[in-house]
């Protein structure tokens, strides 16, 4: 397959060709939720897999070579369409450009889906938190909306923390339009729980996650019992700051990390678009 130069969104130029490894989609639609945060739905590719909680190389094509950065798909693995959730940091190399992406415009998808966030390397357990900061709520909007994640566990908490309302991206369709849907909504009505938390502004909940988790109130919340591994299982997806400090609690209480190799009682995503 070729394009041109100005399919990816530069000056037109000579064919190129698009890398190995990579399909080129094509967008459908941008949401900027904030001048800090946008997410955009292109084509997929009906030879793409991957499962819920994976993530894949994508980006642009600059001055005829592939920018790329690992990217959670948002989408759940039944969906025809891709989606992604990403920050805009103004003089990073691929969000400064990605960011202003439009319908109609070409952007690369690698072609191999992979990450830890999949249930498959967490041990059998009863209750799954999923513990977000910003946009490390993709994985996890992918996880919620596949019926085998609700097929693993007994109960699914997912625990989200920003700065700021806005920032609080898909909360009506969490909130409420998951509660409501054809296929999903009675697993969602009986075993889905969403905890949303502003730290910068008011809010009914403004704690962080580390802070719920040390003063116990994340659980006490909920009528359930305190973290435990031999009943609890965690994904954790955010900041190099919450993964390290949510670990270090976990491990704290006995958790011990899964990977592909070896499940675990807890497993987090190392891959975060930072630029």
């Amino acid at each position: 397959m070729s394009t041109t130069a100005s399919d990816l969104g530069a000056p037109a130029a000579a064919p190129v060709k698009v890398p190995p490894g990579f399909f080129l989609e094509t967008v459908l639609s941008v949401h900027h939720w904030t001048d800090r945060l946008f997410s955009f739905t292109c084509t997929r590719d009906p030879t793409f897999r991957f499962g819920a909680g994976q993530f894949a190389m994508i980006g642009l094509m600059v001055d005829g070579k592939p920018l790329v950065r690992a990217y959670s798909m948002v989408s759940p693995p039944w969906e025809e369409h891709l989606e992604f959730l990403s920050i805009k940091v103004q003089h990073g190399p691929l969000t400064s450009r990605l960011q202003h992406i439009r319908p109609g415009d070409g952007v690369l998808i690698g072609r191999k889906a992979t990450g830890t966030l999949m249930p498959e390397n967490l041990l059998p357990g009863g209750v799954l938190w999923l513990f977000a900061t910003g946009t490390g709520l993709a994985p996890f909007m992918s996880l919620i909306r596949d019926p085998e994640t609700y097929d693993r566990f007994d109960r699914i908490v997912l625990v989200h923390t920003v700065r700021q309302a806005n920032e609080l991206a898909y909360r009506g369709l969490i909130s409420e339009e998951l509660f409501g849907h054809e296929l999903l909504g009675e697993l969602v009505r009986e075993k889905l729980t969403y905890v949303p938390s502003v730290t910068r502004e008011a809010f009914h909940t403004s704690a962080r996650i580390t802070t719920m988790i040390e003063t116990g109130s994340l659980t006490a919340d909920l009528g359930l019992p305190p973290l435990s591994p031999e009943r609890d299982r965690a994904m954790l997806c955010g900041s190099e700051a919450m993964n390290a400090d949510v670990r270090a609690l976990l491990e704290a209480r006995g958790f011990v990390e899964g990977s592909n190799s070896e499940p675990g009682s807890y497993v987090v995503e190392k891959a975060f678009v930072t630029k």
